[in-house]
């Protein structure tokens, strides 16, 4: 672009107008600044290689050279960062997080302490604050751990108890009940 007007200034720092209505400053450290035509858009970018743009609408995108990871706030308060190995994060305003890993796994961080992972397979693991855990399985089946037990319920209806001193217990569909001890002894089947 073609130079209007260019100004030295005692402390280093060197102002090119271009034509085009665009302002550069170029500071000694080597850190430089772009003025849009519009005046909105703004561009710095650091002696160390991070940059930073003000977008018009106030959005503002930080490239971190080092950790190639760039950082994107939007004026309605959601932050978006996008790691180099593929991790992305959303921030939202109301204190909720999404993080979407690499593999395509889904983590959703609630603000009452609630947690949900959503993996490639569809598997959903939902933790509770109280960390008692729900497992959602593809194949129908679902899974419930507490401090007190697991429990597993197939899609035919049987449910399946492990207690945390080792007994088992199975519902069946027909009503029948068998329980075992620790060791896998039979201690009561209901047979119908």
């Amino acid at each position: 672009e073609e130079i209007q007007r260019e100004t030295a200034y005692p402390d280093g720092k060197v102002e090119k107008v271009l034509k085009n209505g665009c302002h550069l400053i170029f500071f000694p450290n080597g850190t430089w600044k772009k003025v849009g035509s519009d005046g909105k858009t703004v561009t710095i970018t650091f002696f160390n290689g991070d940059v930073k743009q003000v977008m018009p609408d106030q959005t503002v995108i930080y490239y971190y050279a080092d950790a190639k990871t760039t950082h994107t706030t939007y004026s309605d308060g959601l932050e978006v960062l996008h790691f180099s190995n593929g991790q992305i994060e959303k921030h939202y305003p109301d204190g909720k997080k999404e993080i979407t890993f690499p593999d395509q796994t889904i983590k959703n961080l609630f603000t009452d302490g609630q947690e949900e992972s959503i993996f490639p397979d569809g598997t959903i693991v939902r933790i509770q604050r109280d960390g008692s855990k729900t497992i959602e399985f593809n194949n129908g089946q679902r899974e419930l751990h507490t401090s007190q037990f697991k429990r597993r319920e197939y899609p035919d209806g049987t449910v399946k108890t492990v207690y945390m001193n080792g007994q088992q217990e199975t519902k069946y569909v027909s009503g029948r009940v068998r329980v075992k001890d620790k060791d896998g002894n039979i201690i009561m089947d209901t047979k119908l």
